[in-house]
């Protein structure tokens, strides 16, 4: 049986595709993914407070976390079978059950977040991505085109999440999920016709039932080498305290905002929006300028000063335009894991960039799951809880009056940003004593037959090849 599976698997992914693999085949697969997703970001919050009436935040950290936890688990196994039956037929796979919950959001909303939850096992589209593009670049070309890939993501974001406020509002949520579930199936549809297989045959087993060994598939492989420096401690440390915070912001904020600050489906799609403008620009132009003008170091520093600003200001912050601002310098502090992955690659030997990056990959992974559920469960103690979901519109044009249960005794509007403060704050500490310039040694024992599961999560390339950039997977 499993021959006849492996045979009808063989038959179904051709590595045939149009052209020869190229970053744009990565580039629209991305694009398609995460377009899809963000045109539910209002229907999403809707539907998530009228499942959940009594618990929304709560319930919405359970199933992040629980995709989180699920999508570190099971990432190294997928980059590990990915190298045996190669990358088309996985992406196939991640972007199929990644948008699975979809159209189950007007069908049954009980089902589309169960199976969010469940998807997590599958949803690594972006390192499946990232090693499809490493088969096919140079290692002088491969920053530049993460650098697309990324860029491609926040660019699907950009615009999305407001055209789908505008459908909701104009024809209803259901032509909205409709859409969604289409951008999703031409996904699908273009990476079983258009997209060609990267990874040659003569770089995989010669056999598809090849063994797949434990160490390759460990999701704590990488964690485990951490103590074997203090300088990787330092470094995975400061990306454990300051990641967790953003992990769990990520998966809450603009339910937050929707339902405690009072923002309309439009003024979050706007936020949005401008956030992820802003944010392409700090990682590009400005993160550019700093890298050359205060070094390094001082430029990780400075995006965790920038990101302890932007939390305590979540935290205390009671009026729109303090999210508004406190966006903004958000926005800035999305150069410190750009500024990271530029320190580590540039002070580890080429054959350690697999294993400190795999490290730094492994913990972001972990912080996925924790973050999420942590956010929900202190929201659930502080019983930030919303009285009444906002209405739509009347059909005069007019809006109608909503109000937010908000404890007004309460100094702190959202406790879990200003936790995020302090932990972002002991980041900033630990950060304090890595050096500008060092020599990082970790021990790769056996590393090298597994790097690619890991450091740069599925490709065969070596550890100095493997520079897979910190930005990976979020939540939408």
């Amino acid at each position: 049986m499993i021959r006849c599976f492996n045979r009808l698997s063989f038959l179904l992914f051709q590595p045939q595709g149009i052209g020869s693999p190229s970053v744009y085949h990565a580039v629209i697969v991305i694009f398609l993914e995460f377009f899809a997703w963000g045109l539910l970001t209002a229907p999403t919050l809707v539907v998530l407070h009228e499942t959940f009436p009594k618990h929304t935040f709560l319930m919405n950290g359970l199933i992040q976390g629980v995709k989180g936890l699920l999508s570190f688990l099971s990432a190294p196994l997928i980059g590990a079978l990915s190298d045996v039956w190669g990358r088309k037929s996985f992406l196939l796979l991640t972007v199929f059950f990644t948008c699975a919950p979809i159209p189950l959001m007007k069908i049954s909303p009980w089902w589309y977040f169960a199976v969010i939850s469940v998807s997590g096992v599958f949803a690594v589209t972006f390192s499946v991505v990232f090693a499809y593009v490493a088969d096919i670049t140079q290692e002088h070309e491969r920053s530049m085109a993460y650098g697309l890939v990324s860029a491609t993501f926040a660019a699907s974001l950009v615009t999305s999440p407001a055209i789908g406020a505008y459908l909701g509002r104009a024809y209803g949520d259901s032509l909205v999920v409709v859409l969604a579930t289409a951008i999703a199936l031409l996904d699908i549809c273009f990476i079983l016709v258009a997209v060609p297989e990267s990874l040659p045959e003569k770089m995989r087993p010669a056999s598809w039932g090849a063994p797949i060994s434990w160490e390759q598939a460990d999701p704590f492989a990488s964690l485990k080498k951490v103590g074997q420096d203090s300088i990787v401690l330092l470094i995975c440390i400061t990306v454990f305290l300051s990641y967790l915070p953003e992990a769990g912001q990520y998966s809450s904020f603009f339910l937050y905002l929707r339902q405690i600050m009072g923002f309309s489906s439009e003024s979050v799609a706007a936020f949005i929006a401008v956030l992820g403008i802003l944010s392409i620009i700090a990682q590009t132009i400005v993160l550019s300028l700093l890298m050359r003008s205060i070094g390094n170091k001082n430029t990780i520093l400075l995006g965790l000063g920038f990101q302890i600003l932007q939390l305590a200001w979540y935290g205390f912050g009671s009026e729109p335009w303090m999210m508004w601002a406190a966006g903004a310098v958000a926005a800035m502090s999305s150069i410190t894991f750009p500024a990271v992955s530029a320190l580590v690659s540039r002070t580890a030997d080429a054959d350690q960039q697999g294993v400190v990056q795999g490290m730094i990959t492994g913990i972001r992974g972990l912080c996925n799951g924790l973050g999420p559920a942590l956010y929900g469960f202190i929201f659930y103690i502080f019983h930030v809880e919303l009285n009444e979901l906002p209405m739509p519109e009347s059909s005069s044009g007019g809006s109608v009056v909503t109000q937010y249960h908000l404890q007004q005794n309460s100094i702190i509007p959202g406790p879990p940003f200003l936790f995020g403060a302090c932990s972002v704050l002991l980041a900033l500490l630990v950060a304090l004593f890595i050096p500008e310039h060092t020599n990082l040694n970790v021990r790769s024992s056996n590393w090298k037959k597994h790097c690619g599961s890991h450091g740069h999560p599925h490709s065969p390339q070596a550890p100095g090849e493997a520079k897979e950039p910190l930005l990976q997977d979020t939540n939408v």
